[in-house]
């Protein structure tokens, strides 16, 4: 996996505006090693704490617009603060990194650094935080909108009809089916084989012949 070390004055253009000062006092008080990483199709990022004399280090995707990779370094900040209280005794997305989590997002939330949409959906979310990103799917819409680079002729499986047909990056094809919690299930044409699919994915929509 491909990362670059980006010096502190450097994080800036990553991060939203008025958020800069209060990250870097957190990396600083904490001495964590920050490595903006490239795209990872798993992970927005994610969290090594300190041991054997290494300090705390925490990685972000490069790629995420500057309100998502502020919230997934919070998101992750929490798993640091987490450990320094409990270490290992405590479960890794447990009441007290929740807890953790919904401090740093109200903190950052008093400064007014996030648009009126973000800032009502993390309110929301901070009463219980999702382990993942993609348990996240209101604020993941709602943060998609705020990518600099939209990607033409894409979007959410969440706004698809259903049973209209979609096409994922791999070119394969699909026919979305019912919501099961956070995910749809989605029947591949070529196969007939039925696959559960995030709300949160971009695909392509695939025009049907003959269709208005």
């Amino acid at each position: 996996m491909a990362t670059t070390e980006h010096p502190l004055n450097e994080l800036a253009r990553f991060l939203p505006e008025g958020s800069f000062d209060k990250v870097v006092d957190y990396l600083h008080r904490y001495k964590v090693h920050l490595t903006v990483a490239k795209e990872r199709k798993s992970v927005l990022g994610d969290y090594r704490h300190a041991h054997q004399g290494n300090n705390h280090r925490i990685s972000v995707n490069g790629n995420l617009n500057q309100y998502e990779f502020l919230i997934t370094l919070l998101h992750e900040l929490a798993h640091l603060l987490t450990y320094e209280t409990y270490k290992n005794r405590v479960e890794s997305h447990g009441k007290e990194w929740k807890s953790c989590y919904s401090n740093l997002l109200s903190d950052f939330i008093e400064t007014g650094i996030f648009p009126n949409d973000v800032e009502q959906v993390l309110k929301k979310s901070m009463r219980s935080p999702a382990a993942t990103a993609n348990g996240e799917t209101a604020l993941l819409t709602v943060l998609r909108k705020y990518n600099p680079n939209q990607k033409e002729g894409y979007l959410l499986l969440s706004a698809l009809p259903t049973g209209d047909l979609f096409m994922t990056d791999n070119g394969r094809i699909f026919k979305k089916g019912a919501l099961r919690r956070k995910r749809y299930s989605c029947i591949e044409l070529r196969t007939g084989l039925t696959y559960t699919v995030s709300a949160i994915t971009e695909v392509r929509v695939v025009k049907v012949l003959g269709a208005n």
